[in-house]
């Protein structure tokens, strides 16, 4: 990659992104999910996506947040235990990550501080905090959102006073100077500059806008489901990259309701819109398998229907997805698994794709990749299986 910058910013940029496994507010925080994407993914996806980023390293004290960064394409750099505490500092996890580095042969011209509790972090407004330092505008910058609100304090009385406004005068909002409060996404600074001053903020300190509805911290509970209610409208749909789909039935392929006739026969409603995603995954070479838990000849008759291999009554989902991918060759982690309730959490588990159908329990919904937008019996599948093509096509 070729990038124009000053002299002073000669070497790497870097994205580095501290994850501790501790946490306070919410347990394991960075391994969390938003929009079905673990906290730490989301980060070190939103640094890959930003063109002037050379390298993205994650800092951490944690085996499995370490596991996944490096399979999301992060460098991970081990973080010492004297660094880990709830008194460690940022700065000093970026100075070690950058020491580590520079041992390690790399020269650090740019730094870009992430923080992955920060979930939707647009590449470019990262490529714009990282020209500002290489094209020598500011010696640091943060990333904040423009706000006209009236801020307020305690004093020691409890009574309030104003901050930023004189409480005995309203102005219109078209008359009041915008001020822009920090979201605590995005840093970005010079090496060198941040060595000397061992802060974040130093020299000519420049703004990144963002939009506000983008910048959500998460803290706690709270904030953690706010922000995943966000990501249903903020996060674009994603095609799926995978070479295989496989399928659980009821509450998936129906909506989970069934009839039952005065001679005991069970009926169930399926979706002939499905039906024809099938058709076109079966066209486009892909393999599919229905798995369920019941025995029903419902289920035999709709795999039938739709030439897909059905395996019912497996009460262990995951082993049976393990051997069948095995038969078949293919990886779990190329495998999409489409489920509804808690007996697919194995089965999702396992693959590199767990996907749920927008009605699914919510302990289901928790561990989906995706979660879509369509329910069980409602186009759920031919949601997936467009989403599959669409990635099946751009091979």
């Amino acid at each position: 990659m070729t990038r124009d910058h000053d002299s002073r910013a000669d070497g790497l940029t870097v994205a580095i992104i501290p994850a501790r496994g501790g946490s306070k507010g919410v347990p394991r925080k960075n391994l969390r999910r938003v929009g079905g994407v673990p906290l730490i993914e989301r980060a070190v996806r939103s640094a890959a996506a930003a063109s002037a980023i050379d390298l993205v390293v994650v800092t951490t004290d944690d085996d499995e947040i370490a596991e996944l960064s490096e399979a999301s394409g992060a460098r991970v750099i081990r973080r010492p235990a004297e660094l880990s505490g709830d008194a460690a500092s940022s700065e000093s996890a970026l100075l070690h990550a950058m020491d580590e580095l520079e041992a390690n042969g790399d020269t650090v011209g740019t730094v870009v501080f992430m923080q992955a509790t920060s979930p939707f972090i647009a590449g470019q407004r990262i490529d714009e905090a990282v020209a500002h330092i290489t094209h020598d505008r500011f010696d640091s910058v943060f990333s904040a959102h423009e706000t006209y609100g009236f801020l307020w304090r305690r004093a020691e009385d409890d009574h309030a006073e104003a901050i930023n406004h004189a409480a005995d005068h309203r102005p219109r909002r078209q008359d009041r100077e915008p001020h822009y409060l920090e979201t605590g996404a995005f840093y970005a600074f010079s090496a060198g500059g941040f060595r000397a001053a061992r802060h974040r903020f130093f020299g000519r300190i420049g703004i990144v806008e963002v939009p506000e509805q983008t910048a959500m911290e998460i803290d706690d509970e709270q904030q953690l489901a706010v922000a995943s209610a966000v990501a249903t409208l903020l996060d674009r749909p994603s095609a799926i990259d995978v070479v295989a789909v496989v399928t659980d039935f009821d509450g998936v392929h129906t909506d989970d309701t069934v009839l039952i006739d005065s001679d005991g026969h069970e009926h169930v409603r399926v979706s002939r819109e499905d039906g024809m995603g099938v058709s076109r995954l079966r066209r486009a070479g892909i393999p599919m398998l229905i798995l369920s838990t019941e025995t029903n000849t419902v289920v035999g008759a709709r795999g039938r229907k739709l030439q897909v291999p059905v395996l019912q009554a497996i009460d262990d989902k995951a082993q049976a997805l393990a051997e069948w991918a095995a038969e078949q060759g293919i990886a779990l982690s190329d495998i999409a698994y489409l489920g509804n309730d808690v007996n697919d959490l194995g089965a999702m588990r396992a693959v590199g794709w767990p996907i749920a159908v927008a009605d699914a329990h919510p302990l289901v919904r928790a561990q989906a990749r995706v979660v879509l937008t369509r329910g069980g019996g409602d186009g759920a599948v031919r949601e997936l299986i467009e989403r599959v093509l669409s990635a099946d096509r751009r091979r």
